[in-house]
């Protein structure tokens, strides 16, 4: 299936999205092109890389995934394709990948070398398009790049785990449209070294004992089926992707709150878990 995904911080006011699904078109017009995200906050590598990582196994094996967020070429920041998962991915070596790469190892990655044959500012509109369309019609990496084992992760992706196995340090990594905020705590992590230990969640000034798997568990009701209508309380779960979320239930920014607002937290705002010894 020729499907092409794209996730960049061009935003919808500017014309550059819309450029590069047209060039898309010119080169393959059988593309099915596919919006993950175009609003990504500007340069914001940690961002895309959890917008990517909970969306795109979501779409077919085979689909390439385009990721435009701090893309320019640079001798730090080489271009890549790699496969990953059965997927491939066509973007900045910068840690954007990170969060895949904690799961997978890449079945075949390659440093782009096409850019000698392209005269422009705007590589994702010409260098990523060109590698994306020769993927879905079939071409190999090794015809576009050399190959690579290795690629970059940023750093603190990870959460910090103390030795005497006390506490998981983390921190923010993502505001949702909510203001709900996602750390890099997962819950694969967090049950491996809790143990299933009582334990302190801190947030700033919030603490929490208890982390749910949905936001209606916070939801009581009477025996004539009432609710306790708890909007606006904060509350700990985790989320559909696996990582802590901070959140205040019906999160509303322009209304109840969120946990954004009302709890001080934006990106790499800590957050710790202290258990019981």
């Amino acid at each position: 299936m020729p499907i092409i995904t794209l996730t960049t911080d061009f935003g919808y006011k500017d014309p550059y999205a819309g450029a590069v699904k047209g060039a898309i078109y010119s080169q393959f017009p059988d593309a099915r092109i596919v919006d993950i995200s175009h609003d990504v906050t500007p340069f914001s590598v940690d961002e895309a890389a959890f917008m990517i990582y909970t969306s795109y196994s979501q779409f077919p094996k085979g689909t390439v995934h385009v990721i435009g967020v701090d893309a320019e070429h640079t001798p730090e920041s080489p271009h890549i394709a790699a496969l990953l998962d059965d997927h491939y991915f066509v973007c900045a070596d910068n840690g954007v990948l990170s969060f895949i790469l904690q799961k997978f190892r890449p079945t075949k990655a390659v440093v782009i070398n096409i850019h000698d044959r392209i005269y422009s500012n705007f590589t994702v509109l010409d260098a990523f398009v060109q590698v994306a369309c020769h993927i879905k019609r079939g071409g190999t990496l090794e015809v576009i790049g050399e190959p690579i084992t290795e690629l970059k992760s940023l750093p603190g992706i990870l959460p910090i785990l103390s030795n005497d196995s006390t506490s998981i340090r983390g921190k923010v990594i993502f505001i949702d449209n909510y203001g709900n905020a996602i750390t890099n705590i997962s819950r694969d992590i967090f049950e491996s070294y809790g143990k299933g230990r009582n334990f302190i969640l801190q947030a700033r000034d919030q603490k929490f004992n208890r982390i749910y798997n949905r936001y209606s568990e916070i939801v009581k009701y009477d025996e004539n089926g009432k609710s306790n209508k708890p909007d606006g309380k904060g509350l700990a779960l985790f989320n559909n992707s696996g990582y802590l979320e901070l959140a205040t239930y019906k999160s509303n920014p322009l209304t109840v709150g969120s946990a954004s607002s009302l709890f001080g937290l934006e990106i790499n705002a800590p957050v710790t878990i202290q258990f019981e010894s």
